[in-house]
């Protein structure tokens, strides 16, 4: 085999591959949730996504990793990803994937587990006022099987 036979033979597969991994990018991306657009609604104080399926969802910038307290400005410049599977915000260097946050998932996981440890450690009146009810019962109830050996169970009919 020639070397112009090599390059013409490695060439042609080539071009197959290319064409298999557009196929199996198109099944990806329409099983996949994209953005056909997103803004910043100022009065709602809401970013608003536009779905290829005509659905829409928002949420309040400030529930998602690096957009709390950012500015009015910087929150109305949202980029798309190239297949919408994701939005951008280029001031504020914030990528945020649209699946995720149709799943609720408003950041890391490493972010979302910090978020969740303060929820547990805020201090309010409730919480005191339902630490003082409780202790004045006795506190927390003491497990009954702590200690307790299981060895066997007989059952009878």
């Amino acid at each position: 085999m020639t070397l112009l036979e090599k390059n013409h033979k490695w060439s042609n597969e080539e071009l197959k591959s290319i064409a298999q991994a557009k196929v199996r990018g198109e099944a990806m991306l329409a099983d996949s949730l994209q953005a056909v657009s997103a803004k910043y609604d100022l009065k709602k104080n809401l970013i608003v996504v536009h779905l290829t399926n005509g659905a829409n969802f928002s949420f309040p910038p400030h529930l998602a990793q690096g957009l709390k307290g950012a500015k009015d400005a910087d929150l109305k410049i949202i980029q798309l990803s190239p297949q919408g599977t994701g939005l951008h915000w280029p001031r504020l260097s914030v990528d945020l994937s649209v699946t995720g946050l149709l799943s609720g998932v408003f950041g890391s996981r490493n972010w979302t587990s910090q978020q969740a440890a303060k929820a547990g450690r805020a201090k309010t009146e409730a919480k005191a006022v339902a630490a003082r009810l409780n202790g004045a019962k006795g506190g927390r109830p003491k497990s009954l099987t702590k200690g307790l050996k299981i060895t066997s169970v007989q059952m009878s009919t």
